[in-house]
């Protein structure tokens, strides 16, 4: 079946992934890539597949709602895959306007245009989708135990979920109450209730899904796995916030890609899918192993560069813990991370150390050269 499909965001970390994926794997499908091309944007992340006859990228801000009627029209969107938003704590610390702008108003337009466009069609919204990726931080935090028997690194193992259970670890459920805590979780928390409010309005067949944090190529350095990875490469400190004891639940980017391509075609409408990895790690240790397989992929002796681990004050209102119990996702939908972390990691740090090049662009910020003049004024 042929469909036509906008996927906003596509030139950022999950979502090129996202969007090579279906241009791959769907060549019947039309896939639109709308992005904003701010500083995570970089059309350099699919030089691989810009010539794909069922690929076509748009720039364009999802907050200017004339120009996003005029593209689901144009295009006939009957799918929206909805990725664009800005994600960093820190920065959004610094300015929670810009995240507000963007997160709440920017998924409200994309919501408006696409509610006003598919209810002019004949069809209403027989075989129309609107899919909302958020993140785990909208719970909150977890409490940060560690019962006997179980050492951090907590697991390593994605077939894990059960021996974490038995232990009464608590997890985040797709019905744990949102709490917040910081600017830019209370901004993606706003677009996830109206997301809901559209289809209990509405009609409008939404779904979401609350992720973990994501690692493996194409993340912006300022991300810790990448960001400390070129700096051990080049010998520079690591920054820790604390003690490094908050903890995180990893997912390799290309296994939540596959559990977008899942949910988007076969999810419940309305539902809400929690996808995470059952792959808990303490920032500090996660670092140790960092400095481990880079040094051992560069021929340095083990624990060389140890010494670059840099603690600094806690950051404002640091979350200890976050953990998705993505069971029922796996239960109705039959997906489950396909990597363990030792392979995910090797793949990871083997993927920077091979292209210097794009990292170099990317923190000179010579990236954001590519194809200004091909797409200026569109």
């Amino acid at each position: 079946m042929k469909r036509n499909i906008l996927i906003t965001g596509g030139a950022g970390f999950i979502g090129n992934h996202v969007v090579r994926l279906f241009v791959n794997k769907y060549p019947e499908y039309h896939i639109i890539n709308l992005d904003k091309l701010t500083y995570a944007g970089n059309l350099a992340n699919l030089r691989d597949i810009e010539g794909m006859p069922n690929y076509t990228f748009v720039k364009a801000d999802i907050c200017d709602y004339e120009v996003i009627k005029k593209l689901l029209a144009q295009y006939e969107i009957d799918g929206v895959i909805h990725l664009a938003a800005e994600t960093h704590v820190d920065r959004s610390i610094k300015d929670p306007f810009v995240f507000a702008r963007t997160n709440v108003m920017g998924t409200l337009t994309l919501l408006q245009a696409a509610n006003e466009y598919w209810e002019s069609r004949p069809e209403g919204y027989e075989g129309k989708r609107f899919y909302h990726i958020s993140t785990d931080e909208v719970y909150g935090a977890l409490e940060l135990t560690d019962p006997e028997g179980i050492e951090s690194p907590f697991t390593t193992k994605a077939s894990s979920a059960e021996h974490h259970h038995a232990y009464g670890r608590e997890f985040f459920l797709e019905t744990t109450k949102y709490n917040p805590h910081s600017p830019y979780s209370a901004a993606k928390a706003g677009s996830d209730h109206f997301v809901r409010a559209f289809h209990d309005t509405y009609g409008m067949p939404t779904v979401v899904t609350n992720c973990s944090n994501n690692y493996g190529p194409y993340q912006f350095p300022e991300k810790l796995i990448p960001l400390f990875i070129n700096n051990i490469r080049h010998r520079k400190p690591l920054p820790v916030y604390g003690k490094g004891e908050n903890v995180r639940d990893w997912l390799y980017v290309v296994d939540h890609a596959r559990a977008i391509d899942v949910i988007f075609h076969r999810g419940r409408v309305a539902e809400t899918y929690n996808i995470g990895g059952f792959n808990e790690w303490k920032n500090i240790d996660i670092i140790k192993v960092l400095i481990k397989t880079v040094d051992r992929l560069l021929g340095r002796p083990e624990g060389a560069d140890n010494d670059l681990i840099t603690h600094i004050s806690d950051r404002k209102g640091h979350d200890v813990r976050y953990a998705i119990d993505s069971r029922k996702l796996k239960d109705e939908l039959g997906w489950e991370p396909s990597l363990q972390f030792e392979e995910g990691i090797e793949k990871t740090v083997k993927w920077y150390l091979d292209n210097q090049e794009w990292m170099d662009n990317v923190t000179s910020g010579d990236y954001q050269r590519y194809y200004v003049d091909m797409y200026k004024g569109r």
